[in-house]
């Protein structure tokens, strides 16, 4: 289970060709890929809720419209449109490096080989 959880939600709307073109090329097998394991895909009719249940997201315009939220239920980022195949994951790949790494970071609490000052150390004179 990945330390970070998030949600990907898919804005789309009956006879959107860029979300059929999602449906044929992502889909299928988007459960099973990386980041479908850390954001599972929750698709909402932008007719029905333009902010897919979330108070305070900003609401979705076009179709598709990918929106990453975070596990406090926060929008990571979004992507507008359907870049296709070659693009898709390398985009949602740029949201989830906004996320935070990890709860513990995320906490506050510092690797130990983190610097703890961010000052240069004193230097002694001879």
């Amino acid at each position: 289970m990945p330390a970070f959880s998030a949600e990907l939600l898919m804005f789309e709307q009956a006879g959107c060709p860029f979300c059929r073109k999602f449906d044929t090329e992502i889909a299928p097998d988007y459960p099973n890929s990386r980041i479908g394991k850390i954001a599972p895909l929750r698709r909402v009719n932008i007719f029905a809720d333009r902010r897919g249940g979330i108070a305070g997201l900003t609401p979705a315009v076009f179709t598709p419209t990918f929106v990453l939220i975070g596990d406090d239920g926060h929008e990571i980022g979004r992507l507008e449109g359907y870049p296709g195949r070659r693009w898709f994951y390398p985009e949602i790949e740029q949201l989830l490096k906004r996320r935070p790494f990890d709860r513990d970071q995320a906490a506050g609490r510092i690797k130990a080989d983190t610097p703890k000052r961010s000052e240069p150390p004193l230097l002694s004179r001879p």
